[in-house]
């Protein structure tokens, strides 16, 4: 353990401007003018696999953005472990929110400042500098596999391509993702569960045209506003979701494992004043936590339609559209909630207007277990550098591939994040702290050596 710490102290400036210069990359996937920024990014990522020591980096393309694949296999009769990430980056709108440049890292008190620093770049770059360490001390005690890639954020379309025609290639013995958080450095924890998603836009076209709110006003339905109505309607008195059979599937946690559930650190009133909100809401019934892990929710991610530019336009729109996600929760099924949704949305819709409902992209929710090898050498890992054995806790969050890996490749995967649910992730000013990183690269080492102990 000391070897390690001692390793990362006297590199941590390399390890932070290595981090920083891949963080200046804008590797937005979401849109086409950032290509460049994509494509050199995923250059960047392999150059740094093959300094670390990986062998066979390649750089993969698809129909999108490519996948970067490198490894490293020193004894077939150890164990492999499969490192999956992204090098993609949510778009950083709206900017002027920013306080500093989101393409140019800002640390301030001792948290780096930058659209990717937690949601996925400082997280999957712990593994390479870990590996970088393993390969350096001789201590590599697994077989390593990397996989990141480019188009998480705009729901993977091609990677499971990729996986299916490469499965020889990718065969390990676990998958590992570190894009996800714990409860604080005080109070280490590790997820054992993942929402799934569905993901729509919706469109309501009400007259042929955009026309003049006084002469058409009160005598034509105005889209905007039967949208609004519409979405309203999607949430009863006690916040539950009103889409007939929505619920029909969701596992419901006995009384001892949702007590089990909100026993971890949970400050309210923190929690409120990190939001900057005085009051909570949520569906009736369940706690914060319960919320936001273990129950499915149904969120507006965008709205908009008719004149939003400077100054006055009185104008009646002719159109308005919303995009809109799901957190599922097991045993929903995407498509199953999808259609559920545009059917349901369909029918509510008055005469006066047209309704389109058009999917986007979807992913099942997962739960890993938690009396496997991995997840006890993740745990025995993570006591090891925090001095306190972790919490095992639900995310909030979706990574759809965890699912699709283990139905195409057979694979369990850890869930060993280092992000806190308060670093800002697709929002203005998204942070990851300095010890987080740090931290990280010091307890993958570690992962890496109990998983070889306990699988012989």
């Amino acid at each position: 353990m000391q070897k390690i710490k001692d390793y990362v102290e006297a590199n941590k400036d390399r390890f932070l401007e290595e981090l920083f210069e891949l963080l200046r990359f804008p590797s937005v996937s979401a849109d086409p003018q950032y290509k460049e920024g994509v494509l050199n990014t995923a250059q960047f990522v392999a150059q740094k696999l093959k300094d670390a020591g990986a062998d066979n980096v390649e750089i993969c393309p698809t129909a999108g953005y490519p996948i970067v694949y490198g490894e490293k296999i020193i004894d077939a009769s150890l164990p492999t472990v499969l490192v999956y990430g992204h090098y993609d980056v949510q778009p950083a709108d709206p900017i002027e929110l920013w306080e500093t440049p989101p393409f140019e890292p800002t640390v301030r008190d001792g948290k780096i400042y930058a659209r990717g620093s937690a949601d996925d770049k400082g997280q999957f770059y712990m593994h390479v500098k870990a590996f970088e360490y393993m390969m350096k001390e001789n201590e590599l005690a697994c077989n390593v596999k990397f996989m990141i890639e480019g188009e998480e954020e705009v729901g993977s379309a091609n990677l499971g391509i990729f996986v299916n025609a490469n499965k020889e290639r990718l065969k390990a013995d676990v998958i590992v993702i570190s894009d996800t958080s714990m409860i604080s450095l005080e109070n280490p924890s590790l997820e054992t569960g993942l929402r799934g998603l569905s993901y729509v836009e919706v469109e309501v076209t009400g007259p042929n045209r955009d026309l003049h709110s006084g002469v058409y006003g009160g005598a034509v339905a105005n889209p905007a506003t039967i949208l609004s109505k519409m979405i309203a309607s999607l949430h009863d008195e006690n916040n539950h979701i009103a889409i007939p059979g929505f619920y029909d599937d969701v596992i419901e946690l006995t009384e001892e494992e949702r007590k089990a559930l909100n026993e971890a650190p949970f400050d309210i009133q923190e929690y409120e004043k990190d939001l900057g909100v005085e009051e909570l809401w949520g569906e009736k019934g369940f706690s914060t936590i319960e919320r936001t892990g273990i129950r499915p929710t149904l969120e507006v991610n965008g709205i908009w339609g008719g004149y939003i530019g400077e100054g006055a336009k009185t104008v009646l729109p002719s159109k308005a559209y919303a995009k809109i996600s799901m957190r599922l929760v097991p045993n929903q099924n995407s498509e199953r909630i999808t259609k559920l949704f545009k059917d349901h949305f369909e029918k509510i819709a008055p005469k006066s207007v047209k309704v389109e409902v058009k999917p986007h992209h979807g992913g099942e929710p997962v739960v890993t277990p938690t009396d496997s090898i991995a997840y006890k050498a993740a745990e025995k890992a993570l006591e090891d550098t925090f001095n306190k054995k972790p919490i095992p806790t639900r995310g909030g969050g979706s990574i759809p591939i965890v699912a699709l890996f283990e139905k195409e490749l057979g694979i369990k995967t850890v869930l060993l994040g280092f992000g806190l649910d308060s670093d800002n992730l697709h929002s203005p000013n998204e942070k990851y702290g300095i010890e987080n990183y740090l931290k990280g690269i010091e307890t993958i080492p570690l992962f890496h050596k109990y998983y070889a102990e306990l699988s012989k």
